[in-house]
């Protein structure tokens, strides 16, 4: 079994990290101890695995560990992405604010295309009716004030396949992991 001391320089992978990538990208095992069913899967330490994952969190290898919840399944079937046209120089203080509010799941800027595109501020509200949304969205308006110029709702017709990169599993590579 390797040590965690041999494990790589932070943003370099080895065919564990590699295992452990291909291992969790469509999510944590839904146990009581994920990490520990990964370890057993991988033949590896628990502790490696936290500790392995870590690194890659702080190195931004992996970007975020998170819960990506099925709004549909749990009855949030109105989802509205709230489109705002705030100034450029108070986009980010505002977006801070937005983002913090509890009806929205995400909160990011994005670049205008002007003439047919003005907004700059996106922010995602989910709600079990449109009226439930455009509510939340009330609350958002009341938040930034005089700073919004505009607004729109976008609201969700079909569901997408919400994945991000894939690593194709090679087994190869990962028959080799499972004799560390």
């Amino acid at each position: 079994m390797n040590k965690i001391a041999d494990m790589p320089a932070t943003g370099a992978t080895d065919t564990i990290d590699r295992a452990i990538i291909v291992a969790t990208q469509n999510g944590l095992p839904l146990t009581p101890r994920p990490y520990h069913q990964i370890a057993e899967q991988l033949h590896i330490a628990p502790e490696e695995v936290m500790t392995r994952m870590q690194r890659m969190l702080d190195s931004g290898l992996i970007r975020r560990i998170g819960v990506v919840p099925n709004h549909y399944a749990i009855g949030y079937v109105a989802n509205g992405m709230s489109v705002w046209d705030v100034p450029d120089e108070q986009v980010d203080e505002l977006g801070e604010l937005v983002g913090k509010l509890d009806c929205v799941s995400h909160c990011y800027q994005r670049p205008r295309h002007l003439p047919q595109w003005r907004y700059n501020l996106f922010a995602m509200v989910h709600g079990r009716t449109r009226d439930e949304v455009e509510a939340k969205v009330a609350q958002i308006a009341q938040l930034l004030g005089a700073h919004v110029r505009a607004h729109d709702v976008l609201y969700s017709t079909r569901i997408l396949k919400k994945t991000g990169l894939r690593i194709r599993k090679d087994s190869a590579q990962d028959s080799a992991v499972s004799k560390v």
